[in-house]
């Protein structure tokens, strides 16, 4: 191999340094991470300038490519792991879960079956048994040595709610076949509807729109939430209409105001129906680890499937969404493609899980090792307290909010989000929230609640604490002062 084909490779020593230098970096960025404007202030198309349009014919210098994080990622970052985001919902992270990562990609493994690698498989069944027993989920979720349901890490909420309504989708049209055998698949689809919150995560329709069949939003209560009589008329409906319902996603846990859908009303409904029922908590359901938030998941009995991020609020950062079915045979036989070159002698022992049948794509990563770091370093007790720790600075939040006569509270707080507003108009609200943003000294989003324009502030960061929410809510109270002096505001 000539010098020109080696060109400049890092070794192993050479790694250890720079690896050693970026802990140290990374650790820098968090530490000081609210001395930087927590909303980036660039325009679309800001990067392309700031570095080559195409890529180095020889290796470059690892010490520039390290200045040009600064000069180039830096700028354009919104810093989610700021004291300051109030956007969205959290996004995890913890120094457990990054170290867990970077071993994940040491290790490389693509754990598509169990004999691609027997840990990568195995620990992922134990972390989501241990999980699901800290949840107190019913018995029928955990795989154990011989159970019939089990857990499985998807990239992302919007995968779990996909797989949990193909699944549907298949269980139905073999439902529906068993008694029409003539029936075929394209006519007995045209005839399937699913339902959803009208306040569930656009995730759910999307996943209606992928799976080719008719979704029906259901309207909400006064706390936004679904109940059971609403959801049974329209069922109803159109089962007289001659459609088939085979599908609901109930939510523990709306994007907009943190919305609880009443799954004891709606479980039996669904079970009555023959419909799947699939509980997207992906926000929330971190919470049902401590024994004060668990009622919020009374009726998981009656579900199908269930699903949260451990990524947004567990301290497991991205991507890590675990999902439960109470039976695998109804995903697997689903998905199930068994070529040759993917066989292997252990897999009818009973005691092994292929989780390539479990998923959208066939690869998969190493990433319950993010679940065993984080849950042994904290511990149960730990993570509780991370909880309650955040639901308790979003009280804090909302008290100061009601102490002002300005504003309102327009959504229950249960957890780590306070919906408010300005009394006043939507348009005086959305110039509020241009002011905000455009200052970049906090970051929020706004949601539409009932028609009105309303401000969401979550708590995300994992570093907030009460000086920070001290300080937001005195940097919107003085850009309030500064809207309100405005003619015709």
């Amino acid at each position: 191999m000539t010098d020109l084909m080696c060109g400049y490779i890092m070794d192993a020593a050479e790694f250890r340094r720079r690896g050693r230098e970026m802990v140290d970096y990374v650790a820098d960025y968090l530490e000081n991470i609210e001395q930087r404007p927590v909303y980036p202030d660039v325009e679309p198309g800001y990067l392309r300038s700031l570095i080559p349009t195409e890529a180095p014919m020889e290796p470059e210098n690892y010490d520039d490519i390290i200045r040009d994080v600064e000069r180039v990622i830096m700028p354009g970052v919104t810093h989610w792991h700021s004291p300051y985001f109030y956007a969205y919902y959290p996004a995890a992270s913890s120094y457990p879960a990054m170290l867990a990562d970077m071993l994940c990609g040491a290790i490389g493994c693509i754990g598509f079956s169990w004999a691609a690698s027997p840990a990568c498989t195995e620990l992922e069944t134990v972390m989501l048994d241990w999980f699901g027993k800290m949840l107190q989920l019913p018995e029928c979720f955990i795989a154990g040595t011989h159970g019939h349901g089990g857990g499985v890490i998807q990239g992302t909420a919007s995968e779990a709610t996909l797989m949990s309504l193909l699944a549907a989708r298949c269980k139905a049209v073999r439902w529906v076949q068993a008694s029409n055998p003539k029936k075929s698949e394209a006519e007995i689809f045209s005839k399937l509807v699913a339902y959803t919150s009208e306040q569930a995560h656009s995730s759910v329709e999307r996943a209606a729109l992928i799976g080719g069949v008719m979704m029906r939003k259901v309207p909400t209560d006064n706390c936004f939430a679904v109940r059971g009589d609403i959801l049974k008329e329209m069922v109803e409906k159109d089962k007289a209409a001659g459609l088939i319902p085979f599908y609901f996603c109930a939510t523990l846990g709306t994007t907009p105001s943190c919305g609880f859908d009443s799954i004891t009303e709606l479980g039996p409904i669904c079970n009555g129906e023959n419909m799947w029922m699939h509980i997207d908590a992906a926000y929330a359901g971190s919470a049902f680890i401590c024994p004060e938030f668990r009622p919020l998941l009374n009726g998981v009995e009656f579900a199908d499937s269930f699903n949260l991020n451990p990524h947004k609020w567990l301290l497991v950062n991205f991507d890590c969404s675990t999902m439960w079915v109470k039976n695998r045979a109804d995903i697997i036989g689903a998905f199930k493609m068994e070529p040759l070159y993917l066989k292997h002698e252990n897999q009818e022992s009973g005691l092994v899980t292929d989780y390539r049948h479990w998923q959208i794509p066939l690869g998969r990563r190493f990433r319950s090792l993010k679940m065993w770091f984080v849950f042994r370093m904290y511990g149960l007790k730990g993570l509780q307290a991370h909880i309650r720790k955040q639901v308790a600075l979003a009280k804090e939040f909302e008290s100061l909010v009601r102490a002002d006569k300005r504003f309102e509270i327009c959504a229950e707080v249960i957890l780590g989000l306070v919906c408010f507003r300005l009394k006043g108009s939507n348009e005086l609200n959305q110039k509020l929230l241009k002011m905000i943003t455009k200052s970049r000294e906090i970051h929020l989003v706004p949601c539409q609640l009932s028609g009105r324009f309303v401000l969401r502030f979550a708590i995300c960061a994992r570093a907030t604490e009460s000086r920070h929410i001290q300080q937001a809510w005195q940097h919107i109270t003085q850009l309030t002062f500064e809207l309100l002096q405005e003619p015709n505001h």
